[in-house]
């Protein structure tokens, strides 16, 4: 099952990616036309994707086991 997780994990990783990516876009698309609200806000959901990709897939603690 492990494997499944990092394969989860790594799909998680590329949505959240792609969807940054296609925020910035269109942030840029909609600042180049003056509406720098509107670019403000998908900024913001952009770097929230970006944030949720950095975090995707296992975490330290649970790759540490514990001595026993």
């Amino acid at each position: 099952t492990k494997t499944k997780q990092s394969e989860s994990a790594a799909q998680q990783r590329q949505v959240h990616e792609s969807a940054a990516q296609a925020l910035f876009l269109k942030a840029r698309q909609c600042a180049e036309d003056g509406r720098t609200n509107e670019a403000g806000s998908l900024i913001l959901q952009a770097l929230g994707h970006e944030r949720r990709a950095g975090c995707a897939g296992p975490q330290v603690l649970q790759l540490i086991k514990p001595r026993s």
